[in-house]
């Protein structure tokens, strides 16, 4: 994939052709209308807001946040604690409840501390397979826990027909449903900002 995708449809129409295909939308998306609210587009480019689908887990992701007590040092043994009260509430895998969020496409990990520019947004949009079957990386916080379904009408590949000219390709499924991605997810807080 190019970097360019499409998705027209409002929130509304994703969540019943979901469930139309048997996947459960549990929790609709929350805002359609107000600032990070999603993009509708056939020319959905990096940085714009979009609609994923993923699994209702606290914003550490599914599983454990930290560390167990044994690993934890003297200062980060209440946060286990707390770790271990917060998955108690988490509902058993098989209750396990479903959501339409909005996000903003290009990962923007956790540490990050300002918010980054435009082209280092395009450097992580997508990732190799091969970089997730391997251990550490940047992906290695969120590859286990924090996963999500990009969800698009289709995507955009260039053919080159020409030494400087190229054509663009849509690609979408022949059935018409909506195209599965595999995403991963992360949340950052900014140096002085909310959430």
């Amino acid at each position: 994939m190019c970097g360019r995708y499409a998705l027209a449809l409002r929130p509304p129409q994703v969540r019943q052709l979901l469930e139309d295909d048997g996947m459960p939308v549990d929790y609709p998306l929350e805002d359609e209308d107000g600032p990070g609210a999603p993009r509708q587009s056939y020319n959905f480019a990096p940085g714009y807001h979009g609609v994923v689908y993923r699994a209702d887990t606290p914003d550490w992701g599914a599983g454990p946040r930290s560390r167990s007590r044994a690993d934890a040092g003297p200062h980060e043994e209440d946060d286990v604690v707390a770790d271990k009260a917060a998955q108690a509430e988490q509902p058993p895998p098989s209750q396990v409840k479903y959501k339409l969020q909005s996000m903003k496409w290009g990962l923007v990990p956790f540490w990050t501390k300002r918010n980054p520019d435009y082209q280092t947004i395009m450097r992580t949009i997508n990732c190799r397979d091969d970089s997730l079957s391997t251990a550490g990386g940047m992906w290695a916080s969120m590859k286990n826990k924090k996963r999500c379904v990009v969800l698009a009408q289709g995507f955009f590949e260039w053919l080159k027909t020409g030494p400087k000219d190229k054509s663009p390709h849509f690609v979408k499924r022949q059935d018409g449903h909506l195209m599965c991605f595999a995403g991963l997810w992360d949340c950052v807080q900014y140096e002085g900002r909310a959430r």
